[in-house]
């Protein structure tokens, strides 16, 4: 049971974050047909249940060679893109609806002692995506494949306001009624940049994006795509490649983050979104940890990392109406996933030219990066800019980490005066003063 409580705890901070957002989920039709496709549609059940708002992008590509084998048509590729004539897209027509529908029915599952028993889920398909057709290029006509051309946002935002999953299929429609047979990574990358997700997941055959020495990129920043797109080409990975460049151009196009996950391991998904390490490759702008003023919005970020240490004797208990009001005073560093990690605050007493350092607090798994130190640089900084001249903390555990840092031992009469009356004596508190000097 502890391990369990240890879970949900450790999970809270991405739950608090992920709800509410919308996230648009890609897996290709050689991912539905794997045997584990049922346990990613429970996994995206819990998202839809977590409050998480769920486009679910389909491929269908093996699906359509099967077909076309029946009707014995040999499909025909140019610059790896299908060539859809009128009896390839008959073929495409019935793979794509066969699949909506297959997949439409593992939502709709409800078995008592299953994972999707109670789940009550709503799923809404429709004409959302116009499309057009990609026309005669270098002389060799597409006929019926195309690109999406717009996504239909309003329509789309009011099924998820209405809690609804929606499930698009690669198929897009003209104004003059033609259907155009799209990739699924041109439907998902373009609808999670028209709702302006706040992820993207592509699903793959693989972990994720390998590093030079085949082990797994955790962590990939935007000017790194390039130099990994390469060797992937190389290798013949295209479908990886494909995921990687729609990943990319996602994130150049305004969403945050975007996520490539293997179909093939039960579980990924929630590895991927709840815990710190993830499961598969996580893009965005900056891999680095980042440090920002807080706002009324990281209350919740900020009371999952502080309460344990609160719990524990180690700080001072704040209450959630206390940091409302005193938001402003706290810096934070917050993971890839905007996930808070570490913070601090700052209280000046301007008559005193000095200000308290308090709540100082880093989340054990980000311990020894350096983190707690960069974020007291910061802080220095920002009681420079206001004219002051000395820090003094309170600390009942981190006396040697504060004089590692330039504190020195002080006593009662050092404080401010104000400070100096709320004096806790039966937290016995030793005081560590800092003069700051000049930059």
């Amino acid at each position: 049971m502890i391990d369990h409580v240890k879970f949900f705890r450790e999970t809270l901070p991405y739950i608090n974050t992920h709800r509410g957002k919308t996230f648009v989920i890609a897996i290709g039709g050689d991912g539905v047909m794997h045997d584990n496709f049922p346990y990613v549609v429970q996994d995206i059940a819990l998202l839809n249940s977590l409050g998480i708002r769920i486009v679910l992008v389909h491929g269908a590509r093996p699906q359509i060679d099967e077909h076309l084998a029946k009707a014995q048509i040999a499909p025909r590729y140019e610059d790896n893109t299908r060539i859809s004539d009128e009896p390839t897209m008959a073929c495409v027509r019935d793979a794509m609806g066969n699949t909506r529908i297959g997949i439409e029915a593992l939502l709709s599952m409800g078995l008592a002692n299953s994972p999707m028993h109670g789940a009550r889920l709503r799923v809404v398909s429709g004409n959302f995506i116009t499309a057009k057709p990609l026309g005669v290029r270098n002389g060799v006509d597409f006929h019926h494949s195309g690109e999406v051309r717009r996504i239909d946002r309003t329509g789309i935002e009011r099924q998820l306001e209405d809690g609804a999953i929606v499930l698009l299929s690669s198929l897009g429609y003209s104004t003059t009624g033609e259907a155009f047979n799209l990739t699924y990574e041109d439907v998902a990358t373009q609808t999670a940049i028209a709702l302006q997700a706040e992820k993207l997941v592509l699903f793959s055959a693989e972990s994720g994006v390998p590093g030079p020495n085949g082990d797994l990129v955790r962590i990939l920043s935007l000017p790194d795509v390039k130099q990994h797109l390469s060797p992937l080409r190389e290798a013949g990975e295209q479908l990886l490649c494909n995921l990687l460049e729609a990943a990319n151009l996602a994130c150049l196009r305004g969403v945050p983050r975007a996520h490539i996950i293997s179909y093939q391991k039960n579980g990924a998904l929630l590895g991927e979104l709840f815990t710190r390490e993830g499961e598969g490759t996580l893009l965005l702008h900056d891999g680095n940890e980042v440090i920002r003023s807080a706002t009324i919005e990281d209350i919740a970020g900020l009371l999952d990392l502080i309460t344990p240490l609160e719990e524990a004797g180690v700080l001072v208990k704040r209450s959630r109406e206390l940091l409302e009001t005193e938001i402003s005073r706290f810096t934070l560093v917050v993971d890839a996933e905007n996930v808070v990690v570490a913070c601090a605050a700052l209280y000046p007493f301007t008559d005193h030219c000095s200000a308290e350092l308090a709540c100082v607090a880093t989340h054990p798994d980000y311990r020894d990066r350096g983190l707690a130190s960069r974020l007291l640089t910061q802080i220095e900084k920002q009681a420079r800019s206001q004219g002051l001249t000395r820090l003094f903390v309170l600390t009942t555990r981190a006396a040697h980490w504060f004089q590692e840092h330039g504190f020195e031992t002080a006593s009662l009469d050092d404080l401010p005066a104000q400070k100096k009356e709320l004096y806790n004596f039966q937290r016995n508190s030793k005081i560590f003063v800092k003069s700051l000097g000049i930059e």
